[in-house]
């Protein structure tokens, strides 16, 4: 018997009518102090005890509440108050001397009292309730003080949870400035639904005050409020995933589409690799990790039979009173393994993780000009080792989406994105049914390649046969005794006629050796090393319907082999992976001893003339690698903008990770951004595609319809061998 499992997603978005907050002459902040009174509900957690799997990082403290009610929580550096409760981040909660709640604008002055009343619980938390209703715009400011400390906090938290930190300081002060005089009015002219019409864009605010508290940034005890400001604004990710939502806020209303269909759903192929620190072992603490992860199908068994869980993602969409809303939510289980790069070039191999999961609380999101689907997303917590001796939760800090969706509006046939999440591996402790947090074992700096091809029942085979396909891989190999660390790049052509694949193509190796060694092959030292013949098949599903009970289906995943076609649940040669509807396009995740853990792009070849103007969001990764470091390169929604028939431009923008091997020391993501560069621009109808400056080389192709590219990055700078992936999606006009 099999069912499918229990792991599934109702992508729901309320919609509530909040009105904005009017300030109301000579009440101030009304103080009804009910110290005295007996709580009737349980008291408010903390997160540093409470680790959760199934939610964020962030713990909701909304027990109790009324509905236009907030809990106010501050929480201070250490330096500040060294006998406050310990908290997530180092932080430590303390009682506020005051509390204010009061109207601004973009220049942060105080304009106007708001009408609240508020009360003390027993556990030293306030709550504010709002006489005229919950704000949900950016123009209502809870400020609190402790000692000569004051830190501010939007009221417009999404859980009511609203927590006074040098998190939220950081999203008052560096995003409400940034706004023109123009530019804040547009903001609240959505939040009222100036024109009449519901502004989705509103519910913006809400989501950036609570998801800034998911991430997991720990603050050094040594700081003061400026020191962590500081600090903060040093995090690249951070800092422009708050740039990002405050951009995102200002989107028209006018360029906002949806999906036609109520719900779209997704194959995922999902690979990320990530270059972090351990601290698991203290004999090899602070050593640099490389680490990949790789989609996986996931199985449990219980007294119900067997439950089947795929990579996969649903977009889901309402269309009712002429509201326009789309909520999407991703469940990807995946595998993972590492390698420790210790000091003196030792090196630790680490094959075998238990499964985990890359899952998305599920949220609303913004289809712009229906290419473009944008969001703010919170990656949900996960445990692995639950009954072993050594409990382990795995954060994951939220991102910015800018996705490209492609195929029309009715059910686009692919959504396409490269993001990145940095994260911890905590040591759990249980007590009395929870889980404590304990040390961290890990810090994880995480590029992403997540790409979603529909699904859709019937698929078969014979719709790739006699196409020919442009294609590209990346992939990681670790472990050899002689050659640890191998990074390796192909770009060729698949003939498919049958179930036979014919693959030319030429490969460029970059490897660090057993003594920290870097070298490079390139296609010349090695010809034809990745030609093959392979067999493609479909790969079923096993799905269960209410109506009909229990079927396997085709409904587009693909199988790679070497000889024959791998049978129902089997694991395949070289790959699995997936197909759109009508073949165009289709994605792998490579797992083999020879190629290694990896992902593989096939797009048919164009038989198209080549762009010669567009502009691109271009995303992806590079790996790089010199005698004494090593390098994570996350391309952060840079731009590529195609100029003529020969010439384009590169507008760069990365996170960096660095592990400086001697030192034993990684850094965390620096913004970095290149400037401009000028790119000579070659191209055949064929698809195949070349930018190059220098040495700096970005072969591949584009998709028929000139709307995607991906591309092969290879540079030598100085020292320094890079060898990566990329992906060009086109930006609206």
């Amino acid at each position: 018997m099999f069912h499918l499992a229990a792991r599934a997603f109702t992508a729901v978005f309320t919609l509530s009518t909040v009105a904005l907050v009017a300030g109301c002459d000579g009440s101030g902040d009304a103080n009804d102090d009910v110290a005295g009174r007996e709580n009737s509900f349980p008291p408010t957690k903390n997160a540093i005890d409470d680790f959760t799997p199934g939610s964020t990082g962030d713990s909701n403290n909304a027990s109790g509440l009324a509905e236009d009610e907030v809990r106010i929580t501050m929480e201070v550096p250490e330096s500040v108050a060294p006998g406050g409760e310990l908290t997530r981040r180092n932080l430590r909660i303390v009682e506020p001397d005051t509390i204010r709640v009061y109207q601004t604008d973009q220049t942060l002055r105080e304009l106007a009292s708001v009408d609240t009343r508020s009360r003390r619980e027993n556990s030293g938390r306030t709550v504010v309730r709002f006489e005229n209703g919950r704000p949900i715009g950016p123009n209502v400011i809870i400020e609190a003080t402790y000692g000569n400390s004051r830190m501010r906090s939007l009221a417009a938290d999404e859980d009511r949870d609203v927590k006074v930190n040098p998190f939220s300081e950081f999203l008052v002060a560096n995003t409400l400035d940034s706004y023109s005089s123009g530019e804040f009015s547009q903001i609240m002219d959505c939040v009222n639904d100036a024109n009449g019409n519901l502004c989705l864009n509103k519910y913006v605010w809400p989501t950036l005050a609570d998801q800034v508290h998911d991430f997991e940034i720990n603050i050094p005890g040594t700081l003061d409020v400026d020191g962590a400001l500081a600090l903060l604004e040093q995090r690249g990710d951070f800092a422009r995933y708050v740039d990002a939502m405050a951009d995102y806020a200002l989107l028209g209303e006018s360029s906002s589409g949806k999906i036609e269909a109520s719900s779209a759903n997704y194959h995922s192929v999902f690979w990320g690799v990530e270059l972090g620190q351990t601290f698991l072992e203290s004999s090899i603490a602070g050593s640099g990790q490389w680490g990949v992860r790789i989609a996986r199908e996931e199985t449990t068994t219980d007294q119900n039979g067997t439950g089947y869980v795929y990579p996969g993602m649903t977009l889901t969409s309402l269309d009712a009173f002429n509201i326009r809303v789309t909520s999407l939510a991703s469940d990807i289980p995946y595998d993972r393994r590492a390698l420790i790069h210790a000091d003196g070039n030792e090196f630790f191999d680490r094959p075998a993780w238990g499964l985990n999961t890359h899952s998305s609380s599920p949220g609303a999101a913004t289809v712009e000009n229906d290419i473009r689907l944008l969001a703010g997303r919170a990656l949900y917590q996960s445990i692995t080792g639950r009954s072993s001796s050594r409990i382990i939760g795995w954060t994951r800090n939220p991102y910015f989406l800018d996705a490209y969706v492609g195929g029309g509006t009715e059910q686009p046939d692919r959504v396409l994105s490269g993001y990145f999440s940095a994260g911890k591996a905590i040591e759990l402790r249980s007590e009395s049914g929870e889980l404590k947090r304990e040390r961290t074992l890990e810090d994880h700096y995480l590029s992403v390649f997540e790409l979603n091809l529909l699904r859709k029942e019937g698929f078969q085979r014979q719709t790739l046969d006699g196409r020919d396909y442009n294609v590209v891989y990346l992939s990681t190999r670790m472990g050899d005794e002689s050659e640890p660390f191998v990074v390796e790049s192909g770009i060729g052509n698949w003939q498919i006629s049958g179930s036979a694949v014919t693959q030319t193509m030429a490969t460029t190796t970059l490897r660090r050796d057993n003594t920290g060694n870097v070298t490079v092959s390139v296609p010349a030292d090695n010809p034809g090393q990745r030609d093959a013949n392979w067999v493609i098949s479909e790969r079923p599903s096993r799905v269960y319907d209410p109506n009909s009970g229990n079927r396997v289906v085709s409904n587009g995943r693909l199988n790679l082999d070497r000889d024959s076609a791998s049978g129902l649940d089997e694991k395949p040669d070289i790959a699995v992976g997936a197909s759109t509807p009508d073949g165009s396009l289709m994605a792998f995740n490579l797992d083999t001893n020879a190629i290694g853990d990896g992902i593989l792009v096939a797009a048919e070849q164009a038989n198209a003339s080549p762009p010669s103007q567009g502009r691109y969001r271009l995303q992806g990764v590079g790996l790089g690698m010199e005698q004494a470091s090593n390098r994570l390169m996350h391309f952060d929604n840079a731009l590529l903008v195609i100029e003529s028939s020969s010439s384009a431009r590169l507008e760069g923008r990365t996170l960096d990770i660095i592990h400086q091997v001697d030192a034993e020391s990684v850094s965390t993501p620096q913004a970095q951004s290149s400037g401009t560069i000028s790119l000579a621009y070659t191209a055949s109808n064929h698809g195949a595609v070349t930018f190059s400056a220098g040495s700096l080389t970005l072969d591949g192709f584009f998709t028929s319809d000139q709307d995607q590219f991906f591309l092969q990055l290879r540079q030598t700078d100085g020292q320094e061998e890079v060898l990566g992936l990329l992906m060009a999606t086109r930006l609206p006009e």
